[in-house]
């Protein structure tokens, strides 16, 4: 079953996956388990950057609300940690980006914040709404929040519960883009297309290099930063891009990753 759960296309340097775990993609392990094994599998293959999209009519509903009778009667002790999720999307060597279409909700939109680059519909309906059920986002959304929008948006977003357009997140920064329904599934692409023949390395360093910005502080990411570039200095990929530099200016050198 967990085959059909997440669906695989390689296009050139970029893997696609679609989540499908009918009928909502309810966010849990049993979803969770098989998406961060295709991003390991898809890096293990060489690709160098991931869209992560629904094969149904939403993106998620959330998680599955079933998993929280038991976790309410052990208080709150799961089978797995959201911490594996959010550090197998964060630590992943190569870029995410995250497309969103129809309803992201709940648990779908904490992976989305988990990802490097969110790109949704302009008709895309998307919130934190656990606090219908006497809970708030379980799954780092509230932190998240604050790092991309502010305290008072994620106050805002986890306590009202409410839904908002897609447009309105893009404005606040918890998105990047908003294109046309349409048009969605190719701009996608086309983003993680730029991505995957950027250098890859540089792109690895500047993940780690953003987590501990925003986890740990500035200071803590000068400090890091020396080691974090070591792998950069020693690529292939700094030598083409100076050589190209030098020969044909900026923004025309060809990356192999590595």
């Amino acid at each position: 079953m967990s085959e059909d759960i997440i669906l695989k296309e390689r296009h050139g340097l970029v893997t696609v996956l679609s989540m499908n775990y009918r009928p909502y993609n309810l966010v849990g392990p049993t979803l969770n388990r098989p998406l961060l094994a295709a991003l390991h599998e898809a890096v293990e293959q060489g690709s160098r950057a991931i869209v992560l999209r629904s094969a149904l009519r939403h993106f998620s509903a959330g998680a599955d609300v079933s998993l929280f009778a038991a976790r309410a009667d052990a208080q709150g002790q799961g089978v797995m940690s959201p911490l594996e999720t959010l550090r197998g999307f964060e630590t992943l060597p190569v870029p995410i980006v995250t497309s969103v279409h129809g309803v992201c909700l709940g648990g779908g939109f904490e992976l989305a914040l988990a990802s490097d680059y969110i790109i949704a519909a302009a008709s895309a309906k998307i919130g934190s709404v656990e606090v219908a059920l006497g809970l708030h986002p379980l799954m780092g959304g509230i932190q998240r929040q604050v790092q991309r929008a502010g305290v008072a948006r994620a106050k805002e977003l986890s306590m009202l519960g409410r839904r908002y357009d897609a447009a309105t997140l893009e404005r606040w920064g918890l998105i990047n883009l908003v294109v046309p329904d349409a048009q969605l599934d190719q701009a996608a692409l086309s983003v993680a297309q730029e991505l995957a023949h950027g250098p890859t390395l540089a792109h690895a360093a500047t993940k780690q290099l953003v987590a501990i910005a925003a986890n740990e502080g500035v200071d803590a990411a000068d400090e890091a930063m020396a080691e974090l570039q070591k792998p950069i200095w020693a690529s292939q990929d700094l030598k083409a891009g100076l050589a190209s530099f030098r020969a044909n200016g900026p923004g025309l050198a060809q990356f192999e990753g590595r």
